[in-house]
């Protein structure tokens, strides 16, 4: 018998017409548009379901937005297939943002806490660095010994780079000031690195220049204190579980500056009895990224009424 862990997406998986169809065709998932929308004062369902592309990829909007989707697949599956978390997975874990969701999943959060606190990250994130000041790249071919050894020689005084996300599958993203990415980009080439290549995003995400970000979220996490999790949270920082609430606070607010550990939390939970990772939102981009990681483990991406139908008969 199967044993599931729930995963959550972060930034980068999402796209215009995202939850179009799911609101469309079930009241459930509206209801959590709606509710959304109502927390943040904004229709950021039609930003969603219209675009324009760039008002989507802002990071104030993506963050919350892709907890949205994802929430509104899992009311769905609650409502349409007496789905419960509780009953369905042994642990959950999310990509940066998506810890979020993976927590509001797991009950630690309501959904309307984790659109408030996604909407400060969002901003925060993106006002810790000037614009054109930070850059990420993504080193491709590249394992994690290899890109740190590479931000090492590319750091400079002033100018610093680090390893952001360890994605596994030899995908490694930096982060930083921008003139130390770059050179970390032609350092790579000489490396034996098969790709490195700058990312389309709007500040340095997991790296130390996002310190403020981080003061920022540790006193609205103070303010917003999540329940213990229904089943247990793999964090980001640890690559291990976690469900005590004031080390969930801590490992969150450490996230914004710190490595995504990606690969290690795929590996943990494989070695935790997982064989199932049912991914829960917008794209496939995780559920591309553990046949990498865990070759032997089953994947499922969920995100649209027909994905969700064919969960339903299956699990």
């Amino acid at each position: 018998m199967a044993v599931h862990a729930f995963i959550f997406p972060g930034q980068g998986s999402q796209t215009v017409g995202m939850g179009r169809d799911l609101a469309a065709a079930f009241s459930a998932a509206r209801e959590i548009f709606e509710e959304v929308d109502e927390t943040l004062g904004q229709k950021l369902s039609k930003i969603m379901f219209e675009g324009p592309p760039e008002a989507l990829t802002s990071t104030e909007n993506t963050q919350p937005a892709l907890m949205t989707h994802s929430m509104a697949v899992l009311r769905v599956l609650e409502r349409e297939g007496g789905f419960s978390v509780a009953d369905r997975a042994v642990l959950v874990a999310g990509h940066s943002l998506g810890e979020y969701t993976a927590l509001a999943a797991a009950g630690s959060f309501t959904t309307g806490q984790a659109a408030r606190l996604l909407r400060l990250r969002g901003l925060a994130m993106q006002k810790a660095v000037p614009a054109g000041e930070g850059a990420m790249a993504a080193l491709l071919g590249a394992e994690l010994d290899l890109a740190l050894s590479i931000c090492a020689e590319a750091t400079a005084p002033g100018e610093l780079v680090e390893a952001a996300n360890d994605n596994g599958g030899g995908q490694v993203v930096i982060s930083g000031h921008r003139v130390a990415v770059e050179r970390a980009i032609e350092i790579a080439k000489t490396r034996g690195v098969k790709r490195a290549l700058l990312l389309p995003v709007s500040a340095p995400f997991h790296c130390a220049l996002m310190a403020p970000a981080a003061d920022a979220m540790r006193d609205a996490l103070d303010a917003s204190r999540p329940l213990p999790p229904i089943v247990p949270l793999v964090a980001n920082v640890t690559a291990a579980k976690v469900t005590e609430p004031d080390e969930i606070v801590r490992l969150l607010v450490i996230q914004v500056t710190a490595t995504v550990r990606w690969r290690e939390s795929v590996a943990a939970m494989v070695a935790m009895g997982v064989t199932s990772f049912i991914e829960l939102g917008a794209g496939r981009v995780l559920s591309g990224l553990i046949r990498r990681i865990a070759p032997d483990a089953a994947t499922a991406s969920v995100g649209t009424p027909a994905e969700i139908e064919a969960l339903l008969k299956t699990i």
